[in-house]
């Protein structure tokens, strides 16, 4: 039984991924930093599928040393992840120049250090396991700039950069990782906008784009994924 750490799990792209995951029978680590939305999940999660392990642990993976606690708590709960979702992320509607003076290092906090420290953490377990799979949630703001959203481009652009080292890093060790790269998606985001559910990718539409990665031969690996709107972006 294949065992997964997703990041942001109790809302949005990550619960339908968590959801997805428990589906297929795969044990998860997850978290968030609200206890009881994790409990809630869990408890649904189990009642999906009672047969895998649930682990959940209540942090800010904007912290260092929460993502890392996460981590080895993962780890020894668990034993090998060779599932990372990295889902964690944070949008401010700000231009770069009305930016709050923290509004920089928390976007790097939350968008992109998370990435890098798991990536760090199981790295070379999964290279001396020459198994794994690496799921980087990224947006189309990571290939096209978004003025109202400045730094939150800019971290996402730098997500994507980091993806694609870990990608070539990775490349000789039997590890893959994607970049999944959805459009305006229904999420918590847009909960303050009116927007109609048929116009938008929905989490569900990220969460089986995730699954039937994993079920690719082992030979075959989806470097990027654009899942955008039918109609186009919102």
């Amino acid at each position: 039984m294949k065992n997964a750490l997703i990041t942001a799990a109790t809302k949005g792209i990550g619960r339908a991924i968590s959801i997805a995951l428990a589906k297929e029978g795969i044990n998860l680590a997850i978290c968030a930093r609200n206890e009881k939305d994790l409990a809630d999940l869990k408890a649904e999660l189990l009642t999906i599928n009672p047969k895998i392990k649930v682990l959940t642990v209540a942090t800010d993976v904007s912290v260092k040393a929460g993502i890392l606690d996460f981590a080895g708590k993962a780890e020894q709960e668990l034993g090998f992840i060779s599932i990372i979702v990295n889902n964690a992320g944070i949008y401010e509607y700000s231009s770069i120049l009305d930016d709050n003076d923290d509004t920089f290092q928390k976007g790097v906090n939350t968008n992109l250090a998370p990435a890098y420290e798991l990536y760090r953490y199981f790295g070379k377990t999964m290279i001396a396991a020459r198994e794994g799979h690496i799921f980087n949630i990224c947006s189309v703001a990571s290939l096209t700039p978004i003025a109202e959203a400045g730094t939150y481009s800019v971290t996402k652009f730098a997500l994507l950069g980091l993806t694609k080292v870990m990608r070539l890093e990775m490349q000789p060790h039997n590890v893959k990782v994607t970049a999944v790269i959805p459009g305006s998606t229904l999420t918590d985001s847009w909960k303050d906008v009116k927007v109609e559910k048929d116009t938008m990718v929905l989490p569900e539409d990220i969460a089986s784009a995730i699954i039937n990665i994993l079920k690719m031969s082992p030979g075959a690996n989806v470097d990027e994924i654009v899942i955008k709107p039918a109609g186009g972006q919102i």
